[in-house]
């Protein structure tokens, strides 16, 4: 197969104006690629990427996945996709089950669909751990089964995986497939450090913490989320290649509190918990992934979650 170097490419980035896409939209042009930015801007923000307006080798289509013909057109002349585009909200689910429906399964399907049509060959997609549900293994591998998700968004993310696998075999495609940790970092726009953020702003004596507090999940930072994505293309060549990417620890929903508390330079803050051992109906309590895979192919992060979160913290109270 064709060694794919990840530079002086043309590349699409399907949600490419949202967090992890900016980041990695950062990354791709700084190896000298001409990066295509497609992303309806629902959660997607333009301040993420104007740095690069002036760039010759960036450009941004606004457009939709739900819209066949705008991806197709995208999809023109493209070397690689990096499909980051999705609902990343966990909890909607619950009240709304058609959103990741749409916005993720069908959008995949879109864009495979262009793909195939347009002759594209590989595609990256970013996963997720909630695809392996509450998996009795820890750190799972990414061979564990069966995979029971137990929320509408891990569901849908599984079933965008076996779409691109299923692509890749009857349309000699080739995939890598990311099944992430908590992400977080500059540019975050959710999830629990955010929150926390937003709650402690409003009231700097309290803090409503979701569930017992006592979830323990394993947080990366951006940064090296981007260098295990890179670094896994350029040294794995299968037909699909699946790979975790976390940290190599955990941290609780309450010593995230206390580091946030620390960041803000709050003192005497009442940590109050609305009990039970979820935070919400599909959230897994305890998770953290097995990156030996990773590993043995010579990457592994040097954050732990702690300074994932810290560094975090410090970023979005700094403005970033």
């Amino acid at each position: 197969m064709k060694i794919f170097m990840l530079s002086e490419n043309r590349i699409l980035v399907t949600g490419g104006a949202g967090f992890i896409g900016s980041n990695l939209v950062d990354r791709l042009l700084e190896k000298g690629n001409l990066v295509v930015v497609f992303d309806n801007l629902s959660s997607g923000k333009l301040e993420f990427i104007e740095q690069h307006f002036e760039n010759p080798d960036f450009s941004l289509v606004r457009g939709d996945l739900l819209d066949p013909e705008a991806i197709e057109r995208a999809c023109t002349d493209v070397d690689m996709v990096y499909h980051v585009a999705a609902n990343p909200d966990v909890k909607l689910g619950a009240s709304d089950t058609k959103v990741h429906l749409d916005q993720n399964i069908l959008a995949t399907y879109n864009l495979l669909e262009a793909m195939r049509k347009g002759n594209a060959k590989k595609i990256a997609f970013t996963s997720t751990s909630t695809v392996y549900g509450e998996a009795s293994v820890m750190p799972t591998p990414e061979d564990y089964g069966p995979l029971i998700p137990i929320s509408l968004y891990g569901a849908s993310k599984l079933a965008c995986e076996a779409l691109i696998t299923s692509y890749s075999h009857t349309f000699d495609m080739q995939a890598w497939i990311f099944r992430f940790a908590n992400i977080v970092g500059p540019r975050s726009t959710h999830g629990i450090t955010v929150d926390f953020i937003k709650k402690l702003k409003e009231n700097p004596g309290r803090l409503e913490i979701l569930g017992d507090g006592k979830q323990e999940k394993s947080y990366l930072h951006v940064s090296e989320c981007v260098d295990a994505i890179l670094f896994a293309i350029e040294k794995s060549k299968e037909e699909v290649n699946i790979f975790n990417i976390g940290s190599e620890d955990t941290i609780s929903a309450t010593e995230i509190g206390q580091v946030v508390t620390e960041e803000m330079g709050l003192s005497d803050v009442e940590f109050v918990y609305t009990g039970g051992s979820r935070g919400w109906k599909g959230d897994v309590p305890r998770m953290r992934l097995g990156i030996e895979k990773l590993k043995a192919i010579g990457w592994k992060p040097v954050y732990t979650s702690e300074n994932s979160v810290r560094e975090t913290a410090r970023a979005l109270l700094s403005g970033n």
